[in-house]
């Protein structure tokens, strides 16, 4: 199994000023598997309650998701979150959150699951990355995500999580709380000293960038004239990201594909916002995907046929000109 995927399986209940859902599949494992998915094939760790049905584990196997290690816990319900959010779609409330049978999660992993060359660790406590990560010792590309509730609880254990992964994936703000740098680039740098090969950093609207020794790179978001629920988006954005990589067993990560592989990332993340929940990437054809991803390259693309700077007034004045063009 190329790609195993730990984290939560959960109900979502949104309302944004333009739809709402009452109660609809979600959860980082869900949003992540689907979208990589796409690329290669995904088995997803977690555990459901007595309320998850047939018909939601259904949806992830008609995209060849394998859900034999999703764990159905006797009496129990599966995880609720309920949020709201603003007209910008930017702030989010979130109502209410009842963990159910994720609030004593603990990871069980069948040898087909620890057999996987790539592991992703969603949002959880940074003590069961850990965990996780000690049972695939051989992966060769292990990415991991959190949150501010585990930068404020459990800063060392998840700086300890993160020494033991090739790349961390996390938003801006987490980056920076993290590191209590406010430069972007900065906190990166605090991150790679850490031990992983590359950050990537989730910047919503304004699209994702990729820190590693070798350099920076960056991407907008894809320029989209409707946004409804940008609910799962950042977890979306890491299934085409690392889907991308691990559909390339054969060669060596470098930085030319985890380049690639932030592009992926960007053009599933816009799908997933365009409907409710997973309701767009459910729907989604292979061939939008190369579309959009096609689209990225023309909108990020330039030339600089020559670069005609003027000298300042006081450069003239005392002979010192400009080097057009370096």
């Amino acid at each position: 199994m190329p790609i195993t995927v730990v984290g939560s399986v959960a109900f979502d209940a949104v309302r944004t000023p333009f739809a709402s859902s009452e109660r609809m599949l979600g959860g980082a494992a869900v949003h992540f598997a689907l979208a990589a998915s796409f690329f290669d094939r995904v088995a997803v760790v977690g555990c459901v309650g007595d309320d998850f049905g047939d018909r939601e584990l259904e949806l992830l196997r008609s995209r060849g998701v394998d859900v034999g290690d999703i764990e159905r816990v006797s009496g129990g319900e599966t995880f609720f979150w309920r949020g709201e959010y603003g007209f910008d779609l930017s702030s989010r409330t979130t109502i209410e959150t009842r963990l159910g049978v994720f609030a004593d999660f603990q990871p069980r992993l069948s040898e087909r699951t620890r057999a996987a060359d790539v592991l992703f660790l969603a949002n959880i406590q940074p003590g069961l990355q850990r965990a996780v990560r000690a049972q695939l010792p051989a992966a060769r590309f292990v990415a991991l995500d959190s949150m501010n509730l585990w930068i404020e609880t459990a800063q060392e254990e998840l700086r300890a999580a993160i020494a033991e992964v090739d790349c961390v994936i996390l938003n801006d703000s987490e980056l920076r709380e993290l590191t209590r740098r406010p430069s972007l680039p900065a906190a990166a740098q605090e991150v790679l000293a850490l031990g992983p090969r590359a950050v990537v950093a989730k910047q919503g609207e304004y699209g994702a960038a990729l820190f590693t020794e070798e350099g920076f790179f960056s991407l907008p978001a894809y320029p989209l004239e409707s946004v409804v629920d940008p609910t799962g988006a950042g977890d979306t954005f890491a299934g085409g990201f690392i889907g991308y990589l691990a559909a390339h067993p054969a060669q060596e990560i470098d930085e030319a594909q985890l380049r690639a592989a932030l592009a992926c990332g960007t053009a599933l993340a816009s799908f997933n916002v365009e409907r409710l929940g997973t309701e767009r990437v459910q729907c989604l054809r292979g061939e939008e995907i190369a579309e959009r991803i096609a689209a990225l390259q023309r909108f990020t693309s330039f030339s600089v046929a020559s670069l005609p700077l003027r000298a300042s007034r006081r450069q003239q004045a005392g002979g010192v000109g400009v080097a057009a063009g370096g």
